[in-house]
């Protein structure tokens, strides 16, 4: 990154996607989001380690297009969204790969339980929006097990094997604003 983005910048939960991915029945995938999510970055262009990135996200806004697979996705059978009402991610390390490539490791928790993650990210760029507000934007995606995180809720199919999948790909695409 270069030391002019340097500043504080928060998500614009209208332009970023938090998705996920997983396998259904062991031959389909089914696609979600979150809709409610707040997230802010202190970035240091010179010195990208000592940036930093935190993100809230509300599990009661998790939205797989079915409101009956995101009613259980909300029960004690996953995410238990009245006990445990926010998912959270906490950067702890953050380091540049390549030109335009960082690792951002932290600590990612999950109905109570907190794992370390690294997700790698692709910066996209920069851009100054008609608003006069300058957004850069990065990408990312990484596969956890949920089982890690005490999501262990499944069902046996009769064919074998079983009906949700352990391993999740968290979907991140970004568009952050800069803060005057």
């Amino acid at each position: 990154m270069t030391e002019q983005l340097t500043g504080q910048y928060a998500l614009d939960p209208t332009h970023t996607r938090i998705g996920f991915v997983t396998r259904h029945a062991m031959v389909t995938k089914v696609r979600g989001a979150f809709n409610d999510f707040e997230g802010t970055a202190t970035v240091d262009g010179a010195n990208p380690s000592a940036s930093s990135v935190a993100l809230r996200i509300k599990v009661d806004s998790i939205d797989t297009r079915n409101a009956d697979r995101d009613g259980h996705l909300r029960t004690n059978d996953f995410l238990d969204a009245a006990e445990y009402p926010e998912i959270t991610f906490t950067s702890t390390a953050i380091e540049q790969t390549g030109d335009n490539s960082y690792d951002v490791t932290g600590d990612l928790t999950i109905k109570g339980v907190t794992r370390s993650v690294t997700v790698p990210f692709s910066y996209e760029g920069q851009a100054q929006d008609p608003f006069g507000n300058v957004r850069i934007g990065l990408e990312g995606s990484v596969v956890i097990n949920r089982k890690d995180f005490g999501l262990t809720w499944n069902a046996a199919l009769e064919t074998g094997g079983v009906l949700v999948g352990e391993k999740v790909t968290l979907e991140l695409e970004v568009s952050a604003v800069k803060q005057s």
